[in-house]
């Protein structure tokens, strides 16, 4: 093969990455798996397409290198290849968010009025752990929680976290946090908790930011 060819093959197949993202269903799908393993059909309820239409993407994944799968009996589950697919999704969002205009729209269409919606850093969050004068919920679901969750952080999936807020102490600040700074349960829990005349902020980042910036993490088995 030709020096040229050669440098044609390999830029080709460096962007096959990059095309494998080319689908925001793909996106969506990779963004669930940041949070840890899921059934094919696990996976097409969180991105709202039939089973079939979920495992195209999930071969085109696959070819990628992205993601890989695992048989349990009759079901097919699927992981993240490595962190740095997690690393590399983060990196997208990031640049769509800085540079495409229209990406802030769309959240705020997405997320709701964030006026006054107050967030408190992963920074701050991680001192006040360590200091024990914080409450934090994970208002991701259940499953999620138990694959991973920041250490201290108690389950509430935003379902039952109307029914768990009376029990909530009244002197302490609540931080809910859920899968990243563009998913919507963190928001929507911060909002009842507040209208139940709790203080509450959300935090800046998900789990999986969380996790990869090497803070303190536990699972429950």
């Amino acid at each position: 093969m030709a020096r040229s060819e050669a440098k044609t093959a390999l830029f080709d197949a460096l962007a096959s990455v990059a095309q494998a993202l080319g689908s925001g269903r793909r996106a969506e799908i990779v963004d669930v798996l940041a949070q840890g393993e899921r059934s094919v059909e696990e996976l097409a309820g969180e991105i709202s397409q039939s089973v079939a239409n979920t495992s195209q993407h999930l071969q085109v994944l696959a070819r990628a290198g992205l993601v890989r799968p695992r048989r349990e009996g009759t079901r097919v589950f699927y992981r993240l290849a490595s962190e740095t697919v997690a690393d590399l999704w983060a990196a997208v969002r990031d640049v769509a968010v800085r540079h495409v205009a229209e990406v802030s729209v769309l959240a705020d269409d997405y997320l709701g009025e964030r006026d006054g919606m107050e967030q408190l850093s992963a920074d701050e969050l991680e001192q006040r752990l360590a200091r024990g004068d914080v409450v934090v919920l994970d208002v991701r679901p259940e499953r999620e929680y138990a694959a991973g969750h920041i250490a201290g952080a108690r389950s509430a999936p935003v379902g039952d976290l109307d029914a768990l807020a009376a029990k909530l102490p009244r002197r302490r600040e609540v931080v809910a946090y859920c899968r990243g700074p563009y998913c919507v349960y963190a928001d929507d829990a911060v909002r009842l908790l507040r209208a139940r005349g709790l203080k509450a902020r959300r935090l800046d980042v998900g789990y999986p930011e969380w996790r990869r910036a090497g803070r303190p993490v536990a699972t429950t088995g």
